[in-house]
């Protein structure tokens, strides 16, 4: 926040750096953040909210981030979430009991033309099939 003279404007570039160095935002940091700029909570919690790459929860060691926007939803990523849930037994959001692996969702990534598409622990995978995504994380959780 020295960097960017407590600005409220460098709110993002905050949340990252809080996020780098704790792996997610809790409540407690949040509040820090919002105080220390002197943004309202609210708008620090809309932004923490609002984009995929901000996490409220600790994460697993490996994450699967599916796609959601229109055009990977009419290609199948529901069956992708669907059959990952079924699998593994958790929902967009959470992370295994392990916590080896961290199913999220996100509107979208900006990769249409991929559809369905997903980020596998940081690589944007596209044109996927559900048992191609569980290949893939079997491998993680060996």
């Amino acid at each position: 926040m020295r960097r960017h003279g407590y600005h409220p404007n460098a709110l993002i570039e905050v949340l990252h750096t809080v996020q780098e160095s704790f792996g997610f935002l809790d409540e407690d940091s949040l509040r820090f953040v919002a105080a220390a700029l002197s943004v309202p909570l609210s708008r620090v919690y809309g932004v923490a909210t609002f984009y995929h790459f901000f996490n409220l929860k600790p994460q697993g060691k490996h994450s699967c981030v599916v796609c959601m926007g229109t055009a990977c939803y009419i290609k199948g990523s529901g069956s992708i979430v669907e059959r990952i849930e079924k699998e593994y037994g958790i929902k967009p959001g959470e992370t295994t009991p392990d916590n080896q692996f961290s199913l999220l969702s996100a509107r979208c990534l900006g990769s249409c033309g991929l559809a369905p598409a997903a980020v596998l622990d940081g690589d944007v995978a596209g044109k996927l099939e559900p048992e191609q995504v569980i290949e893939r994380i079997r491998e993680w959780t060996k």
